[in-house]
């Protein structure tokens, strides 16, 4: 019987083109599945190529070379911690299982210790790039012990995108530390989203713009400095008609969005390790403020925003919002770099950051040319505590913060949220600030609540009688 490479557990979408992707690369692959469904399209896609598939988890096991290396790629929570458990009784020492799908990085770290006991590899692979990475080259961070990554890395390096510089796949760290950085990945997506949607809904609202007219600036955008994947998915889909109404699809799609978890795990995690990333924070937000559309249309009609009349230089303002833009996906990934960094102290994850923005130059969803720049701030700064105060993005927040403010004051003054504009921008002025107005705070609760404070002229823990001043 002959053996396979590698197999795949989930062959839906992205398990099967991960799987073609593999077999287009020089491996051989087994997929499982108990959908019959899935199994008949994944028939049809394989069909004189190297892939095998089945519904019987002991022909799958049969099917396989030793060490076996098995890929999950089915929901994240309990589906993998039943996968595991179907698995484990059938494998051997040395055998390796990869979660390929957005764990919890903490399930990961938990899921590796329970099978190290057993003497079980085990990794968590954070996957970025969609249906189209998955086939043609995404970025993979994967996570957990070294030596179960080397039985897997000659298969991970080749399916990877290639970049410049190698392939956009390395050994991110220990335990969850995959997992890890993929959730970061993610919430700055969510930043990035939320930074183009409002670029959108200002120039749709401000200038009553029609989406080809948008599809027209964020072409010329994606041609110069904001080239980013993000970038050019929003110009395909402005530019997209729909068959039955004849208009742009992106009008008659409903305006509520889901999340599935990674930007809300980014935002608990930063809270628990007290990093503000208030642009991360503010697209969650957004996202949640767009499913309560009820409560908003009844809204709409009771209160009232100032009148939309637009009076400045409309060419002026449009190149000001590029730079407004620029500024704020600088912002967007200084603070998920600024997350992990924390995170690689808290938990023992020792993180290259140049490294990582290097996997993210190619496949992952916001690969942009701006990870060049951040590349090399990482390499010339090992110890660089946040991107704005490189050299490089310090001349970049000192020159363009007049057109951030000039567009968050345009939105406001035209009543158009912009959630994470305004965070952007507040975030830089609060990191920039010698002296916050913290000491207010900390003299409030030491009123209310005896929570003492430290003075800036001598050492020591402080607490002031106040009542007095109250009567």
């Amino acid at each position: 019987m002959k053996k396979h490479d590698i197999g795949i557990i989930g062959m839906g979408v992205m398990g099967r083109n991960l799987a073609l992707n593999m077999e287009r690369n020089g491996f051989s692959v087994v997929g499982l599945d108990v959908s019959c469904e899935q199994l008949r399209v994944s028939e049809e896609k394989f069909s004189g190529k190297k892939i095998s598939v089945t519904n019987a988890l002991e022909e799958f096991l049969q099917l396989l070379d030793t060490p076996k290396k098995i890929l999950l790629m089915v929901p994240a929570g309990d589906p993998v911690d039943t996968v595991i458990g179907q698995l484990q009784p059938h494998l051997n020492e040395g055998d390796l299982i990869i979660d390929g799908g957005n764990s919890h990085f903490k399930d990961t770290d938990r899921r590796g210790m329970e099978l190290d006991a057993v003497g079980l590899h085990f990794i968590g692979a954070g996957i970025s790039g969609g249906e189209e990475g998955a086939l043609w080259g995404p970025s993979i961070m994967p996570g957990g012990r070294k030596e179960g990554y080397e039985l897997v890395k000659p298969i991970l390096t080749r399916i990877a995108a290639q970049v410049d510089d190698g392939p956009c796949c390395a050994y991110i760290g220990p335990g969850g530390a995959g997992h890890y950085v993929k959730m970061v990945h993610n919430a700055i997506e969510y930043g990035i989203m939320q930074l183009i949607c409002e670029t959108y809904d200002i120039l749709k609202i401000a200038f009553k713009m029609k989406a080809d007219e948008v599809q027209d600036i964020y072409c010329t955008w994606n041609d110069g400095e904001l080239n980013c994947f993000l970038m050019e998915v929003t110009a395909a889909v402005l530019g997209k008609v729909d068959d039955e109404t004849n208009q742009p699809v992106v009008d008659v799609i409903l305006d509520q969005a889901g999340q599935k978890g990674t930007g809300k795990w980014a935002s608990q995690n930063a809270f628990d390790l007290g990093v503000a990333i208030p642009t991360v924070n503010a697209a969650v937000e957004a996202r949640i403020l767009s499913a309560f559309k009820k409560e908003r249309v009844e809204a709409s009609r009771v209160l009232h925003g100032p009148p939309i009349q637009f009076k400045e230089k409309k060419e002026e303002f449009i190149e000001s919002l590029r730079c407004a833009m620029k500024l704020t996906m600088v912002t967007a990934y200084a603070q998920g770099f600024a997350l992990m960094r924390e995170a690689s102290t808290e938990y023992s994850f020792d993180l290259q950051f140049a490294e990582i923005a290097r996997i993210w130059k190619g496949g992952c969803i916001i690969r942009a040319r701006l990870l060049d720049s951040i590349r090399e701030a990482f390499k010339e700064d090992h110890e660089l505590v946040n991107l704005l105060i490189s050299p490089h993005f310090a001349s970049m927040v000192n020159e363009l913060q007049k057109d951030l403010r000039y567009a968050v004051r345009t939105a406001n003054e035209l009543g158009i949220p912009c959630l994470a504009f305004s965070a952007s921008l507040g975030y830089i002025d609060s990191y920039r600030q010698e002296r916050l107005p913290a000491n207010l705070l900390q003299a409030q609760r030491d009123c209310f609540g005896a929570h003492t404070y430290r003075r800036i002229d001598k050492e020591g823990v402080f607490h002031t009688e106040w009542q007095e001043r109250m009567k």
